[in-house]
């Protein structure tokens, strides 16, 4: 007698019921007011290591006090489902288009912060870190000593000598976050050490931030049990506040903002990217697909027509990074920010 005992039959969706099972017409949520701002900083507690991070970032930001800095984020936020984590909500990144643009900016004379996920891509160590090959296997051993392999050696000598630059010459300060707090208060203070800057101040926002979080007071303090007979889990999530108008505004008044938009279908792209364009009042909405994100990208911006920017054949097939087209377009419109800003004062 077969004792296998078949799965219940499933259905899959279709393309009609899965464009309707969420609807992606609905607003955004409207920014975040000064008491939300209370609310959400008063309730959730900073990191333990703030204060030392924000310590080495005030030194940095005095270091380049004539400067162009740019703050770059990247990688993604967590929402821990337990105080002490075992299980979370993660977001989809790497953090390949923040690391890659940070390497950029350098390239065009900004000194970078760089907030990123931790053990997300990184500038320069992106290139051998997590790539398809084993970092092992750009190496070989030669007389009992370890060398990069020769095939390797012109390419890794070039990327060592950029990060040696910006090492030597304090242009690269790396800051972590793993959840979406750490992200959210780190971020708020490092605005606020980047105001004496004003128009030299640069956020390329390109981290993917949580749009749902389980506020601290809910959170329960051990992992949750699952139960026997199959019990659903059910979660009840607060939606993140939209801080975006509070930096622009408050946090750090005069610097040029970069915000990214990324979605999954065509038809919706240039409406969110107009909609959080006009409701979070910044000056710049980078917009992407998620399946040509790496070959394609669009700048909308107030009272200009959309500016499609993309990789030719040629640039595709040769392995150039569409980043290199994206940064000297944002350091064009950072230079106009900062001559308006100078005839305006």
């Amino acid at each position: 007698m077969d004792s296998h005992i078949p799965s219940p039959p499933t259905r899959r969706l279709s393309m009609g019921e899965r464009e309707n099972a969420i609807d992606r017409t609905i607003p955004l949520l409207p920014p975040a007011e000064e008491i939300d701002e209370f609310n959400y900083f008063d309730n959730n507690d900073p990191p333990e290591y703030l204060e030392s991070l924000i310590h080495g970032a005030q030194e940095f930001v005095k270091f380049h006090k004539n400067d162009r800095v740019v703050l770059v984020t990247s990688g993604g936020t967590t929402v821990p489902l337990e105080n002490q984590t075992v299980r979370f909500i993660d977001n989809f990144s790497a953090g390949t288009r923040g690391a890659t643009s940070a390497e950029y900016f350098l390239e065009h004379g900004y000194a970078v912060i760089f907030l990123h996920r931790q053990f997300s891509l990184l500038p320069y160590s992106r290139h051998y870190s997590h790539s398809t090959n084993c970092f092992l296997d750009f190496m070989e051993e030669k007389n009992s000593k370890v060398i990069v392999d020769p095939i390797y050696q012109e390419e890794m000598l070039m990327v060592l000598r950029k990060y040696q630059h910006a090492k030597d010459h304090n242009l690269l300060l790396l800051l972590p976050f793993t959840t979406i707090n750490q992200y959210l208060h780190t971020l708020r203070a490092l605005s606020v050490t980047l105001r004496p800057l004003k128009s030299r101040a640069l956020f390329y926002l390109a981290a993917a931030v949580s749009d749902f979080f389980v506020p601290l007071h809910r959170i329960p303090e051990h992992k949750i049990q699952s139960k026997a007979g199959g019990s659903k889990l059910v979660m009840n999530l607060d939606p993140v506040p939209k801080f975006l108008h509070r930096l622009v505004d408050k946090w750090a008044p005069g610097a040029m903002i970069v915000s990214f938009k990324l979605e999954t279908d065509s038809s919706i792209l240039l409406s969110k990217a107009r909609q959080a364009l006009e409701r979070y009042s910044h000056q710049l909405v980078v917009g992407n697909l998620l399946q040509t994100r790496k070959r394609e990208v669009v700048f909308v911006e107030p009272g200009k027509t959309e500016l499609w920017i993309r990789l030719t054949p040629a640039q595709e097939a040769a392995g150039v990074d569409i980043e290199s087209l994206i940064i000297p377009a944002i350091v064009e419109r950072h230079d106009i920010w900062i001559n308006k800003s100078k005839n305006s004062a």
